[in-house]
């Protein structure tokens, strides 16, 4: 047994004294060790209870709907094929260099100036022209079906403007380039030079 000794100021001293500190001491730091671990548990339950949300919330965010590159490629398509519809394609110099060589192989060499001129380069400008049109006719569809989609997709979710000035404008550069290609086949502007 320790001994107990009691000095001036009331506090105990000796062996038995410093052995109940010890223990004291302890217990206070076991007690202080689980309330940081119950803290500890706490917050990486929270941690993780708000990982699982923003995970969530991301999962929802791109589940929402569609995210508009489909209608975005369409814009842009809309717009190069106006674009194309106004500057011509290959495709229109190949099928117009095609019509004048059937122009030059079903023409006779007796046949009459005008009959060449319409059989050689007639066919082949409207070639030329009814292939803009064409172009400008599925710029002018994949536009309106573009600037139509919001109405048939989610609903409260609005088109970027950006889609909507590209794709006006594919429709814009459609009209354009049909009304010419009308223009140019029916020889309202720029028709065969007369012959007499």
């Amino acid at each position: 047994m320790g001994t107990k000794t009691v000095d001036e100021a009331g506090a105990e001293t000796g062996t038995e004294a410093k052995s109940d500190e010890a223990k004291v001491d302890t217990t206070k730091v076991e007690e202080t060790t689980e309330a940081t671990e119950a803290e500890t548990d706490a917050a990486a339950d929270e941690s993780e209870e708000a990982t699982g949300d923003e995970v969530d919330g991301l999962r929802e965010d791109t589940q929402e709907g569609p995210s508009g590159v489909g209608q975005g490629a369409g814009a842009v398509v809309s717009a190069g094929l106006g674009l194309v519809s106004l500057t011509g394609s290959w495709v229109a110099t190949v099928a117009a260099a095609r019509e004048t060589l059937v122009g030059q192989l079903g023409t006779s060499s007796s046949a009459s100036v005008a009959t060449q001129v319409k059989e050689v380069y007639g066919d082949a400008w409207a070639t030329t022209a009814l292939i803009g049109g064409l172009f400008a006719l599925a710029a002018l569809i994949v536009g309106v079906v573009v600037l139509a989609r919001p109405a048939f997709g989610a609903p409260g979710k609005p088109q970027p403007a950006w889609i909507k000035s590209v794709a006006w404008g594919g429709v814009a550069l459609g009209v354009i380039g049909l009304l010419l290609a009308v223009a140019k086949y029916t020889d309202i502007i720029l028709g065969l030079p007369s012959t007499s």
